[in-house]
């Protein structure tokens, strides 16, 4: 493995990924729609247009595949679910059409997933990757998205599927909006669980899943360690230095202000790592509070 072509590559996420794997000696190139956008190497390729550049491909030895639109970054109005849906399943799609007619195909393809495959709330019970999924929208879209991904192995490509979880990261996602209030609370009842992961071992993980010639299928990108809202959000706050208080946001508020999508809040997932341990990944954050200083410090 030299080169890896990441589709999303300027988010959060694929950065991190890309600062992961040059450091390795890897080349990485981005898939965009405005390639000349970036000094990042990059290939055009358009979604809603069905195109892409073909040296991408056979450029790549492996692919990342995050692309797709954010899930809480506006209401989910009928049209927003079906450009959260369409963005996942169209990008595989044309993804797969474009290897399947390449000359040099690439071994790997390494493709993100989410938690929400197992459904808004699972409460209490420890879910692993064979658990059937959830029936809601999120549960539905993930299920979606891993069939189209799940084709890639019928190129006689190792097809890797990361399910991740809140992902931990002071600059971005989940964890800035929870400690943008001056005051730090618990959202809901705060009895709810996260799986979560430090952004930093998510990319080793995409790394690890690179390069281990060995591993295929569907993995959780989660910590070994779940937490509830309410210890997450006080781990948060201590490392931030913001003032905790224990009762929670009530959770009608966050349905009368976010719609449907409070349930991605309000709801949670006790999820197992199990997997990908056995697997070989080492965490370097397996704790919560020793994540909140790695994240924080």
């Amino acid at each position: 493995m030299k080169n890896i072509l990441i589709t999303g590559g300027s988010g959060l996420v694929g950065k991190k990924i890309t600062q992961k794997l040059e450091s390795e000696g890897l080349s990485v190139a981005w898939l965009s729609r405005d390639p000349k956008k970036y000094t990042q190497k990059s290939f055009a390729w358009d979604i809603d247009k069905n195109t892409i550049d073909k040296d991408a491909i056979e450029w790549a030895d492996g692919i990342i595949h995050l692309a797709g639109e954010g899930v809480a970054e506006k209401r989910w109005t009928d049209e927003r679910k079906k450009a959260i849906l369409e963005s996942r399943t169209q990008s595989s799609a044309l993804l797969y059409e474009a290897i399947k007619n390449a000359k040099n195909k690439p071994k790997a393809f390494i493709s993100a997933s989410a938690v929400g495959y197992y459904g808004f709330d699972t409460g209490d019970k420890t879910v692993a990757e064979n658990e059937k999924p959830g029936t809601d929208f999120l549960a539905k879209v993930v299920v979606a998205w891993e069939n189209e991904v799940k084709k890639m192995a019928n190129l006689g490509l190792r097809t890797v599927l990361l399910r991740i979880g809140i992902v931990l990261d002071k600059d971005g996602g989940a964890l800035k909006e929870m400690m943008k209030p001056p005051i730090a609370a618990p959202l809901g009842s705060g009895k709810q669980w996260m799986s979560w992961i430090v952004i930093d071992d998510l990319a080793r993980m995409f790394s690890f899943a690179v390069k281990n010639e060995k591993i295929s299928g569907t993995y959780n990108a989660v910590g070994p360690n779940p937490a509830t809202n309410a210890e997450l959000t006080k781990a948060a706050a201590k490392h931030a230095g913001k003032p905790f208080i224990g009762f929670g946001v009530p959770g009608f508020g966050l349905k009368l202000i976010l719609g449907e999508m409070a349930m991605m809040v309000l709801g949670g997932n006790k999820v197992t790592s199990k997997k990908i341990e056995t697997a070989g990944f080492e965490f370097k954050y397996p704790e919560l509070d020793g994540a909140m200083k790695g994240v924080y410090g």
